[in-house]
């Protein structure tokens, strides 16, 4: 496994501007990514926790109208260890304009979002589309509650190549797979992505795509914001496995950083894919003194962690996100030496995934090998396991 291939780097574009005069007096001082949906967690919350599963590199939110609120919260932060950065357009791009912000950071081949939309499909089943640079992807869908909907309507396909037709009830799904060369020459005015640069592609027959029956959803209306509000929650709220890693997942032989050195417990890969398959959240949440005794780098830990992550997404088995605490009281490295309630036993990595996550609590779990899992566990009034030989076993029982 340690031959993995890292070649593939694909980077994430969320469209996060516009105006959304529609539902004015509905989102208060807020753009419309930023509406709350179920007490603190924003729309662009789930909408960012539903991509980050996936193996990415990088994801770019580019903001307009009431920018500086999505750039405060998310730039230079990471979810599941990817890495967020922000732009903010100086004047309205649109989403074809807008991409001129990052052609020149952007990945060969990159997904796109709309910020205001969540089409909860496999990303797998599109970036793993063999797109050769003439060719862009778009995921349709059934237009079943935007009738208002004017953007990229009427879509079929036939032989994969998407076209128009006026008795077709499919529409745009707000998820593209692009290629850079489509933007590289983009100028920095305004333009629609939709109407300026796909619906052009897709008379040139340069546009393949599939049908997913997936829940999909646009909240640009006030009627679908209503709706998000009561279902948004009812599909994302899941019961979650906190998961200890050194001496849970893995072996523990003392300050595990490099891939040769990472064994997987045996039992580990059957319980993750019945959790999987059961939609529980799966979280790590881990200590790594290692960092703060100077024994290995962050970098190091993050490598390897990607490297766990890409395994795991093999064998459809997704982590939704990763906590690690690299402080000590005892740190080698002195930007390290403290003491912190973020390293277990206490419990506010915890409370960092539940700040962002919709998570059904009651029926969730925590697994470690340490009383400092457990009493992290109890802290955050979760029920707890101890290991017992392998995960499998212990959550079997």
């Amino acid at each position: 496994m340690a031959n993995l291939n890292y070649s593939r780097k694909i980077d994430a574009v969320i469209l996060a501007g516009g105006k959304s005069r529609r539902l004015k007096g509905l989102i208060g001082n807020h753009c419309k990514p930023m509406v709350k949906i179920y007490k603190n967690i924003r729309f662009l919350d789930y909408l960012l926790n539903y991509i980050c599963k996936f193996d990415l590199n990088k994801i770019y939110i580019i903001a307009g109208y009431k920018g500086n609120e999505i750039y405060k919260k998310y730039n230079n932060t990471n979810i599941n260890l990817i890495p967020i950065e922000c732009t903010i357009e100086k004047k309205p791009l649109g989403t074809g304009g807008a991409l001129s912000l990052i052609k020149n950071k952007i990945s060969q081949k990159f997904l796109v979002f709309n910020g205001d939309s969540i089409f909860n499909l496999d990303l797998n089943k599109i970036i793993n589309h063999n797109l050769n640079k003439k060719k862009s992807f778009l995921a349709i869908t059934n237009n079943k509650n935007y009738k208002s909907n004017r953007t990229l309507f009427g879509l079929k396909i036939k032989k994969q190549i998407i076209f128009k037709s006026k008795k077709s009830n499919l529409i745009n799904g707000g998820v593209y797979f692009l290629n850079k060369s489509l933007i590289k020459k983009l100028p920095e005015r305004y333009l629609s992505l939709e109407n300026d640069i796909i619906e052009k592609e897709i008379k040139k027959k340069k546009v393949i795509g599939k049908y997913f029956n997936n829940f999909f959803l646009d909240i640009g209306t006030p009627s679908n914001l209503k709706l998000a509000k009561k279902i948004i929650p009812a599909i994302f709220r899941k019961p979650a496995v906190f998961l200890d890693r050194d001496g849970t997942i893995n072996y523990d032989n003392g300050y595990t950083y490099k891939i040769n050195d990472f064994k997987i417990i045996p039992g580990t890969i059957k319980k993750l894919k019945e959790l999987s398959k059961k939609e529980y959240y799966i979280f790590i949440v881990t200590n790594q003194a290692g960092i703060a005794k100077g024994h290995f780098e962050t970098r190091d830990f993050i490598k390897l962690h990607k490297y766990i992550k890409k395994i795991m997404i093999k064998k459809k088995i997704y982590i939704n996100d990763v906590k690690f605490c690299p402080m000590h009281h005892q740190a080698k490295i002195k930007k390290y030496r403290k003491k912190t309630k973020f390293r277990k036993p206490g419990n506010l990595m915890i409370k960092e995934i539940l700040k962002r996550w919709d998570i059904n609590l009651k029926s969730s779990v925590m697994v470690g090998d340490k009383i400092s899992d457990y009493k992290c566990a109890k802290k955050s009034k979760i029920k707890f396991y101890y290991l017992k030989n392998n995960l499998n076993n212990t959550l079997s029982n």
